[in-house]
Parts: C-alpha cells; sequence; structure tokens
C-alpha cells in the first residue's frame, strides 16, 4: 500500500514521513466489498487533497510582481492598465510606483513593523521627477524616529503636542496652548490641511487671516507658538515639512526694543482696582505687592504665607523639560498686612487669593473680570486718562517691577531676585526706568575730590 501511494505521498527514506491518508485507505481495503464504493469516493478525496498538497505552490495567489524599470516611456506603455501600480525598487522596502491608465506615480516604504506606508506623487510628471521626489520622501521616512509615520491634519499633530505637553507635566502650559490654538487654529481652513500637504503658501495665507485687528508682535507670538507644536509633531512622527511653516517674522521695531510692555500710572492702577469685583481688586492688589506673575499669585496657598519672616512664597516653571523653581518674596509693611487678612481663618491648603465665586482663580476668569473693570473705566474716562490697549495682569507686574527699579531705587538683581525674572529682561523691558535712578545717586555723590 506505500508503494501504491508513494506517488503522492512521498517514497520511505530519509525525509519521508506518514500521512493522514495513508492508513485511513489501508483500513477500508480490509473491509467487505460492500464498502469498496464508500472506499472508492474515500480514495478520490484522498488522491485530490495529496494533489493539491504536492502542487500547492501552483495555486497560491502571488501579488504582481515588480517590473524591471519605468524609467522610459516606452517602457510604461506596454504595461497592463489596471488599479495596482506598476512597482521598481528602488531599494531594500523602497519602491516607486506607476499606475497605468491615469499615469500617475506612488511611493510605498515598508517600515520596521512591517506596514507599508504609500505617497502619492501628484506633481511628478515624469520618471525622474517621481524618483526625486520619491528618494525626498523616504530619505525622511528612513530616517524617522518613529515606529511608523503618522498621517493627520494639522489639527491632529498641535494635539499631539499638546499631549506631549500633559506627559512632561507641563498642564498650565498645555492649556494655554490649547486655548490659543481653539483661537486661531482650530476654527480656520488651515486646522483641516493635511500636514503632509501643508505648503508655504498654505501657511502665509493663514498668517494673514490672523493680522486682522492684531499687532504685528501679537501675530508674530501667535505664529511662534503655532510652529513650536508642529516641530513637536515631526519628532512625534506625523508627516510633514517644516519648510511649509517657516517663515520670517512681521517687522515689528517694538517687539524688539522692548516697547510692548504695557505700563500703567498709579491713578489709573487705582482707578481698575475699583472698577473691579472685590475678588478680584484683591488678586490685582496681590500682583502690585509681589510683582509677581498672575498664575504664580493663583496658585498660591495660605502654607506659603510666612507672618514670621514676612515672604510669600511663589513658584513658577521654567526651562525644558520644566523645573518647578520657588522664591520667597520679600513683603513691605503694606503688602504683610494685606496677606495678613487675606490669610485669616482659612486653611494651610487653601487659596490665599478665591475668585468671585469662592473658587481658585483660573487664567480666562481673572483675564475676563480685568477687562470688564477696564471697560467700566474708559467708559467714563477722559481721553487723557483712558487705560491703554493691551493693558492686562501683567502690567501690575511691570509696574511693580519698574516702581523698584525707579522709585525705590533698588539693584535690578534684587529686583530680578525678587519677581522671578532675569536681569537680561530687566535691560531689555525697563533699563529706561533705572538711568534716571542712577542719576539721582550720582547726583548725591557730587562732583569728583
Amino acid at each position: 500500500m506505500s508503494g501504491l501511494f508513494g506517488i503522492w505521498s512521498g517514497k520511505p527514506g530519509s525525509n519521508w514521513r506518514p500521512q493522514p491518508w495513508q492508513g485511513l485507505n489501508t483500513c477500508f481495503l480490509l473491509f467487505p466489498l460492500v464498502y469498496q464504493p464508500l472506499y472508492l469516493l474515500t480514495f478520490s478525496i484522498n488522491l485530490f487533497l495529496a494533489v493539491q498538497y504536492r502542487f500547492s505552490h501552483f495555486f497560491t495567489l502571488r501579488p504582481h510582481s515588480t517590473v524591471t524599470t519605468l524609467s522610459t516611456k516606452s517602457a510604461r506603455q506596454k504595461l497592463k492598465t489596471r488599479p495596482a501600480p506598476h512597482w521598481q525598487r528602488l531599494s531594500k522596502g523602497a519602491y516607486l510606483g506607476f499606475r497605468r491608465g491615469p499615469d500617475t506615480w506612488v511611493a510605498r516604504y515598508r517600515t520596521r513593523g512591517g506596514k507599508q506606508e504609500y505617497l502619492a506623487l501628484a506633481n511628478a510628471r515624469d520618471f525622474d521627477e517621481a524618483k526625486r521626489a520619491a528618494e525626498e520622501w523616504l530619505a525622511g521616512m528612513s530616517a524617522l524616529a518613529t515606529r511608523s509615520v503618522v498621517r493627520g491634519t494639522v489639527r491632529d499633530g498641535l494635539e499631539s503636542y499638546i499631549e506631549v505637553l500633559k506627559e512632561q507635566g507641563r498642564e498650565a502650559t498645555a492649556e494655554n496652548a490649547e486655548d490659543r490654538f481653539r483661537l486661531i487654529v482650530w476654527d480656520d481652513p488651515l486646522a483641516n490641511i493635511p500636514l503632509e500637504e501643508l505648503t508655504r503658501q498654505d501657511f502665509r495665507e493663514w498668517r494673514e487671516r490672523l493680522r486682522d485687528g492684531r499687532q504685528n508682535r501679537s501675530v508674530n507670538r501667535h505664529v511662534r507658538s503655532v510652529v513650536a507644536g508642529l516641530n513637536r509633531a515631526l519628532k512625534e512622527g506625523h508627516s510633514g515639512n517644516a519648510i511649509a511653516w517657516t517663515l520670517d517674522p512681521l517687522s515689528d521695531d517694538a517687539e524688539a526694543g522692548g516697547e510692548s510692555t504695557v505700563f500703567l500710572l498709579p491713578s489709573q492702577r487705582k482707578a481698575i482696582v475699583k472698577a473691579a469685583s472685590p475678588a478680584c481688586g484683591q488678586f490685582l492688589q496681590a500682583i502690585e505687592h509681589t510683582g509677581g506673575r498672575p498664575g504664580e499669585l493663583a496658585a498660591a496657598t495660605v502654607a506659603d504665607f510666612d507672618a514670621k519672616t514676612g515672604t510669600l512664597t511663589l513658584r513658577h516653571k521654567k526651562g525644558r523639560p520644566a523645573k518647578l523653581r520657588a522664591r520667597a518674596v520679600v513683603l513691605s509693611d503694606d503688602g504683610l498686612q494685606f496677606f495678613e487678612k487675606l490669610a485669616m481663618h482659612k486653611l494651610l491648603a487653601a487659596p490665599i487669593l478665591l475668585d468671585p465665586e469662592g473658587q481658585p482663580w483660573g487664567r480666562h476668569k481673572w483675564a475676563d473680570e480685568i477687562q470688564a473693570a477696564i471697560k467700566a473705566v474708559n467708559a467714563k474716562a477722559k481721553s487723557k486718562s483712558l487705560i491703554p490697549f493691551g493693558s492686562s495682569a501683567y502690567s501690575f507686574r511691570h509696574a511693580r517691577i519698574s516702581e523698584l527699579l525707579q522709585t525705590y531705587g533698588v539693584d535690578p538683581v534684587t529686583v530680578a531676585q525678587q519677581t522671578g525674572t532675569s536681569t537680561r529682561m530687566i535691560e531689555l523691558n525697563y533699563f529706561r526706568f533705572i538711568a534716571p535712578a542712577l542719576r539721582e545717586k550720582l547726583s548725591a555723590i557730587g562732583g569728583a575730590p
């Protein structure tokens, strides 16, 4: 029996192994003749299985084989018209494809995980252009630091940037970025453009739309935030070309000289505090007493206030990766009394400043409250007493720093330490207040002996 089936299953030898149908056929030969028809049927089935087993490679469906060359027009014209491209191998895992019929080009790359990535080369008109475009794309694909490329819109890329900020523990920065993108990108046509198809013209047109009602320095600031997000998206594996969103900034002399900082006179600050809600007025006064950033004071708790030393500890994140930095701000006698009243009858973990609803201050909340107060002041003020455009909570911080330098004659190094900034930023934004104070000190010294 083994000789009979040796044709199909292989003769006994070093590579021989019994096949399932051999034992079954042998058993049926021992049955009476009444079972012979059943045997013939079984034999036929086993015969079919044996043939299929031995010659299965003839029945395996294989993908279209790659063509030898796509470089000549005559060779491409001989190709069959079909939906699937004809492929030419450029390097390991990298192919250039040509669809006969519409005569379009496409590039293909196999990632480390085995996933096939494709790019339509819509602007390629001939083989040389297609090959050059494919090689540029493939060079970027092979240099990816991620397992596979991410294809999405501009919004997808910016949302991935926000997620990275959250992973780094920079929740406040992530919230600010999301609010900014919601204001300037989400409702703009730019948001829905595929990132890999974004062009310099698209990005420049978006910037022009931003200029409506905004100063150049504000537009530049918005553009920088979006550029930072898109650059991070590339690092996270999103497909795109950074050249598309690399534009020269709009000209703005004020940005270089620090003239964009709004300084409020004592009378203007007093008018805003008076027009604001009691909670907002306390918030602004706290900034005046400390020179702190609005976010720092919003996060300060009762435990951060030390009445014995007359200090208030403020914290902010700075650097990359962001590190939490704390400083003890020395309070004046008026400032000490002010914070003693605020801390009275509160738990140590409670915020020392609360919004009008008795909740911790949020960025949008204090911005809305202060703008409402400024609007109320300007509704009654005369032209010379109007609050300048661009005034904000930060204007109270700027006023405190300028007064420390000019009115109280505190040296820039001490001011920088107390307000959590640097001497460079003080020189850039407040140098004109240092000169008058220095001149008065020099006058007091008198002439040289």
